[in-house]
């Protein structure tokens, strides 16, 4: 559990986030209410650093191209 004393919050800066929306990017500050709403219900994905070096290990090596 991470708990902020005063002084810390009072040095935090708002992080301004933007997304990838039709070809472009723009920030979530500016969506309207609904498209805010649909990007917070979004699921981000997240790589498995360890799958990701099984898939090359299997594929990579069958696939390798030679000069």
């Amino acid at each position: 559990m991470n708990i902020l004393t005063a002084e810390m919050q009072e040095k935090r800066t708002p992080c301004e986030v933007w997304t990838r929306v039709m070809g472009y990017h723009r920030p979530v500050s500016q969506f309207n209410t609904g498209k805010k709403s649909e990007h917070y219900s979004r699921k981000h994905f997240v790589e498995c650093i360890a799958e990701n070096h099984h898939f090359l290990n299997t594929y990579a090596s069958e696939n390798a191209c030679t000069v």
